[in-house]
């Protein structure tokens, strides 16, 4: 692990000289310490020496003094090459941005006189929202204003739709009343890639059920009211 210190470049554009700030450690000629140990390019523990006989040893090897522990007692610098090290570090973040599930706020919307075959394909579609990583926004849609007078039913409506996706997901905040909407939103409880990377094994002697899960396309469209 690398101690990033924070750095100002100033470059001229015409006239004028910006400043920018970027966080990189400190290397070669900017190491300062009176004394530091040195972990040579193969881990090889070369000692406790002053900074600048690092630095000569780094230049002898033709590669990099970078400071990584600037904590440590004395503190700690290695010899690497560093802009290798840069560009692997570069390309592996790189890759992580682009395998890195964005979330999605998705929507299911229902009456509040829906039926038990209807009730049970929004649970399906939310929960396979919720398994592909994304939050879900859940409305219960009262069609008439008088309705708005057996809350209780909107209520019980959304106990039983959290219920039935509790294995996936739980309630992000309380659920609250938007005009003639009553709705909640559910966060998935774990990321696909999480899942995938737990370990297989058993939980007091029981086999997780179920298929494996892979990363299912993003839905073109949310899913709106029926009915």
């Amino acid at each position: 692990m690398l101690f990033y210190f924070q750095k100002t470049y100033k470059i001229s554009k015409g006239k004028e000289v910006l400043s920018i700030a970027a966080k990189q450690p400190l290397i070669n000629e900017e190491i300062h310490e009176k004394q530091v140990r040195v972990i040579g390019p193969d881990n090889d523990q070369l000692g406790i020496m002053s900074s600048q006989d690092a630095l000569k040893k780094a230049e002898e090897a033709d590669l990099d003094l970078v400071l990584i522990a600037p904590q440590g007692n004395p503190p700690v610098c290695r010899i690497m090459d560093y802009g290798k090290f840069r560009f692997e570090q570069a390309k592996k973040e790189k890759e992580a941005r682009k395998n890195q599930k964005q979330s999605e706020l998705k929507e299911v919307s229902m009456f509040l006189n829906i039926d038990v075959n209807d009730f049970n394909r929004k649970v399906a579609q939310a929960n396979k929202f919720l398994q592909n990583g994304d939050k879900v926004k859940i409305k219960i849609r009262f069609k008439r204003a008088r309705e708005l007078s057996h809350m209780h039913l909107g209520e019980d409506l959304m106990k039983r739709f959290m219920d039935a996706t509790a294995e996936f997901g739980s309630a992000d905040k309380p659920s609250v009343l938007e005009g003639k909407n009553f709705s909640a939103v559910i966060i998935p409880k774990a990321s696909p890639s999480a899942k995938k990377s737990a370990p297989k094994g058993d939980n007091g002697g029981k086999k997780s059920e179920g298929k494996p899960e892979n990363s299912p396309k993003k839905e073109a469209e949310t899913e709106q009211g029926s009915e």
